[in-house]
C-alpha cells in the first residue's frame, strides 16, 4: 500500500460541475434525509481516485443498497476519514485556518450531533467557501450559515495498492 497525493483541484471541480444538480452515476438521497454527505464523498472521491470496498467499516458507493454508512452518514464518514487505515482518503481534524481547498468542514449542534457536511472550495478575506448539497451551494462563504459547532478535516493522502514492479 502506498500513499499518494489527494487531487485537491479535482474534487472542487467536480463540485463546481455538480452542486447544483445530480451526477446520476449516483443516487440523490435528497428525500431520504439530505444528499450532503453523498455529494461530498462524491467530491472527495473525484480527487482521491479510489474507494475502500471494506463492509461495514470502508467508504464506498456501488448502488443505494450497496454502499457504507460512511458514504451518506455525516458521524460515519467523520470515522471513516480520520481512523481509516486501509485504501481510501485519510484526515485529521484541523484547525480552521489550516484548511485547504478540498477539505471537508461539518456542522454540528452544541450536543455534538454533527448533521451537515460541507466541501471547501475557496476562501474569500481568509474565510472558507463551500459547497454543498441538501441546500444547494457552491463557494458560499461557511459564514452565512447558523451552526453551534464545526469541525475541520483536513485530507492528508490516499492510500492504493500500487502496482508490483
Amino acid at each position: 500500500m502506498k500513499t499518494f497525493e489527494y487531487d485537491r483541484l479535482k474534487a472542487v471541480l467536480y463540485a463546481r460541475r455538480w452542486a447544483f444538480s445530480r451526477n446520476p452515476q449516483y443516487y440523490s438521497f435528497d428525500g431520504l434525509g439530505g444528499d450532503c454527505t453523498n455529494f461530498i464523498s462524491q467530491c472527495v472521491f473525484a480527487g482521491a481516485g479510489v474507494m475502500n470496498y471494506t463492509p461495514v467499516f470502508g467508504w464506498y458507493f456501488r448502488t443505494p443498497s450497496d454502499r457504507t454508512a460512511s458514504w451518506t452518514g455525516v458521524q460515519f464518514f467523520y470515522n471513516f476519514l480520520t481512523k481509516n487505515e486501509g485504501e481510501g482518503p485519510f484526515a485529521e481534524e484541523v484547525r480552521p485556518r489550516d484548511l485547504k481547498i478540498g477539505d471537508v468542514i461539518q456542522l454540528g449542534r452544541a450536543t455534538g450531533d454533527f448533521y451537515h457536511t460541507l466541501l471547501v472550495t475557496g476562501f474569500r478575506f481568509g474565510f472558507p467557501l463551500v459547497a454543498a448539497h441538501s441546500y444547494d451551494a457552491f463557494d458560499r462563504p461557511l459564514l452565512s450559515y447558523s451552526f453551534e459547532q464545526a469541525r475541520y478535516l483536513h485530507i492528508l493522502g490516499v492510500r492504493k495498492d500500487a502496482p508490483q514492479e
